[in-house]
């Protein structure tokens, strides 16, 4: 807006009768420039490239200081054209202009000014451009101050901090800043049209659509004779209307710039720009591989994803994608931190947990066979995700192929709340609850976890039992602690490396098959609502999770079909041209031959020292224990009083089925174990058992009938089929 001088004060000007007023001294072109800061703070990559731009100053929408080469032609010509027509040939103060004031506002009673494109920016300098009205006495300051400039500053230098330094429209401060915001373009690509409108907006920058409309024609007229404005009106139209914020010019790494760029300091620290641990190239490859992969699995509804890469000695992060930018359901939700359910993620740390307490060794044998727990809430009934089991399975296989009914009685033998402690120990900080809150499911990852957290336990696996915090702050080194014992962690890498073990449920070749030495673990939670792949190499630690922020079920992906493919295409790219070797086995690790289920043969396993077998006898497989499968120990049943008496039945099951065994029930014999026996369930407490021909006790168990006809309905119990992957 320009200042309206009162004709006498003009006349005063003329005569040079005004005298000076304190001023402050003008600062130097030089500081003008080092002064005004952007309004965008950077994001630079562990080799100085920057990823991301952020914009952390609210007071208005500054870009980067543009010189004359870098501003269009026209838009120079438009602005003198605008605002200063002789601007070359005066020394701060249009005398002329002065004069023509003076005789127009004499006789009109719509006054204009005469402010140089000097005179404006001496007040902007002054701090004073914002200001609606000034006095005479401030005019007078006003053309002081632009004659003094003139003659510390060029011609170039005045026009130059001018365009980068006046307020365009709204919240757009510097010709950047409006070429980007009104037309998405930089400076030297602004069209004649383009700049007749930036121009017009300079005297009144919030100005309505027409009124900028009619401005701009007839700057385009006194310019290039332009007598049709339809094509400037629809211009006009289409850059003032709503638009969306300025995009960033590099936008890599979102949430980690909102974290470290959000709450730096850059005022103390004098820089627009922090440095993190991120590589740039590795940045842009996971971005791609991620969408492809949400993309192909779109049709499954499958809109969300995470990536996290992590250097394994340093912690430093290399790679941070927290969802799949524009595929993603809510493009600010950040996957990596997001908690979410584990699936069977978990397990490798349960086993390890159990070797390190010498319960288990990778050879011993576990029952994978369909159970039933009682739990305070009902019958917790653990399923594999394919409904089939494999009978006698070593500890190796039951990790490698990711079975449930094995990890369900490790963790029996291990206790609930003792990995609940060592889950916490491997910076799991959101389990929060006692034991009786997850219950056996938590083997199978009933719990919420992150990625964040989840890479960052396998990365202590892949650094021999030693974990510390991960970063993405350079030069950040954090201390480490010991969690698992060397032993272990290489017990857990030796099986999650196996290719063969873990060919019973996901075969020989797929995407976890590297042609290096890598360890990985696939998760997959209840109703498919989660996809992980987690695993590392001797260098890195990549995670990978797939699914809805929403919690939306995805429809048939699985860890193999959703996460994996994706952990396989960045591990590929990481160790194109690198290797990665197994790790050194401990000194605590022996290697000893063990009778094979699979094959009538010996093969060699891995034992921590003092648990591996003395001798090894060539023996027949051993056969399962007859147990009850059904009841489990402990079930409480209900008598529903809507349905007959007589047609209410429990089914009694156990394995494996043996006609030479016999069911009794309260020591009367019901039948034999040969098939599933039926019952008619009475109230009361019974002992169901399972005994020979001389009735001599195989298994028993007891459990209880409540209610009778016309009673209340009261649960029976309830089944989970849980994650197999």
């Amino acid at each position: 807006m320009k200042f309206v001088m009162p004709p006498f004060a003009i006349v005063l000007c003329l005569l040079g009768l005004i005298p000076g007023t304190g001023r402050a001294a003008l600062p130097s072109f030089a500081a003008v420039k080092e002064k005004r800061t952007i309004s965008e703070a950077f994001l630079l990559d562990r080799h100085g490239e920057v990823i991301h731009e952020l914009r952390v100053d609210p007071t208005g929408r500054r870009l980067d200081w543009k010189t004359p080469g870098e501003i269009s032609p026209f838009l120079i010509k438009a602005v003198i054209q605008s605002e200063d027509r002789r601007f070359f040939e005066h020394r701060g103060v249009d005398w002329l202009a002065l004069g023509s004031s003076l005789v127009s506002n004499l006789f009109s009673t719509h006054p204009r000014g005469a402010s140089t494109i000097s005179m404006q920016l001496a007040s902007i300098l002054e701090g004073r451009r914002a200001q609606a009205r000034r006095d005479w006495r401030g005019k007078w300051r006003q053309i002081q101050n632009a004659r003094e400039l003139e003659q510390r500053w060029t011609k170039n230098e005045i026009l130059e901090a001018y365009l980068n330094l006046i307020s365009y429209r709204g919240e757009l401060q510097g010709v950047a800043a409006a070429a980007q915001g009104l037309f998405g373009k930089e400076t030297h690509g602004l069209s004649d049209t383009e700049s007749w409108i930036l121009a017009a907006l300079i005297r009144s920058p919030n100005a309505p659509a027409d009124k900028v409309s009619r401005r701009a024609c007839a700057l385009g007229r006194g310019l290039q004779s332009q007598g049709d404005c339809s094509f400037i009106q629809a211009k006009v139209s289409e850059a003032l209307a709503p638009r969306l914020a300025i995009k960033p010019r590099a936008n890599l790494a979102p949430h980690v710039a909102e974290r470290l760029l959000g709450s730096f300091d850059f005022h103390a620290a004098k820089t627009r720009s922090v440095a993190s641990t991120l590589d740039g190239k590795l940045q842009r490859f996971v971005i791609d591989v991620l969408r492809e992969q949400i993309l192909a699995l779109k049709a499954q509804n499958v809109s969300d994803g995470a990536v996290l890469v992590v250097d394994n000695r340093s912690g430093e992060i290399l790679a941070y994608v927290g969802n799949s930018g524009e595929l993603a359901s809510a493009r600010f939700v950040d996957g990596v931190r997001a908690p979410r359910q584990a699936g069977s993620t978990l397990k490798p740390f349960l086993y390890g947990l159990a070797f390190e307490q010498r319960l288990l060794t990778p050879a011993s044998l576990l029952d994978d066979s369909a159970m039933d727990i009682s739990d305070p809430r009902g019958i917790y009934r653990p399923r594999n995700y394919d409904e089939r089991y494999q009978g006698l399975v070593t500890a190796r296989a039951a990790l490698a192929s990711s079975l449930n009914i094995p990890a369900v009685k490790t963790l029996g033998l291990v206790g609930t709340e003792v990995f609940l402690r060592k889950l916490r120990e491997l910076g799991f900080v959101g389990l929060k609850e006692d034991q009786d809150f997850y219950g056996p499911s938590l083997a199978l990852g009933s719990a919420d976890v992150t990625l964040w957290n989840l890479v960052n336990a396998y990365r202590a696996l892949a650094n021999g039992g030693r974990w510390s915090e991960i970063s993405y702050v350079s030069g950040k080194k954090a201390a480490d602690r010991r969690v698992f014992s060397a032993d272990s962690a290489y017990l857990v890498s030796s099986i999650l490396s196996d290719r063969e073990s873990r060919s019973l449920t996901f075969g020989l070749e797929g995407p976890l098959a590297t042609r290096f030495w890598s360890a990985v673990k696939t998760g997959t939670s209840k109703e498919m609502r989660d996809n992980w792949c987690i695993g590392y190499s001797s260098r890195y630690t990549v995670g990978v999770w797939v699914g809805n922020f929403s919690g939306a079920p995805m429809w048939n992906v699985s860890g193999m079909s959703g996460a994996a493919p994706i952990w396989l295409e960045v591990m590929n790219w990481l160790h194109r041209n690198e290797p990665s070797n197994p790790p050194k086995v401990p000194a605590g690790i022996v290697e000893k031959p063990v009778e094979s289920l699979a094959h009538d043969s010996l093969r060699h396993e891995w034992f921590v020292q003092g648990t591996e077998p003395i001798i090894v006898h060539k023996v027949n497989p051993p056969q399962l224990h007859h147990k009850i499968i059904y009841p489990a120990d402990g079930t409480i049943m209900a008598l529903d009083p809507d349905i007959p008496s007589d047609r209410q039945k429990v089914f009694f099951e156990a394995k494996p089925l043996d006609k030479s065994l016999n069911w009794m029930l309260d020591d009367v014999v019901i039948g034999h174990a040969g098939t599933v026996v039926s019952w008619s369930p009475r109230s009361g407490n019974h002992s169901l058992a399972l005994v020979d021909s001389g009735n001599r006790v195989v298994d028993r168990i007891a459990f209880s009938v409540r209610g009778r006809v016309g009673d209340d309905k009261q649960p029976a119990g309830f089944s989970d089929r849980a994650s197999l992957q």
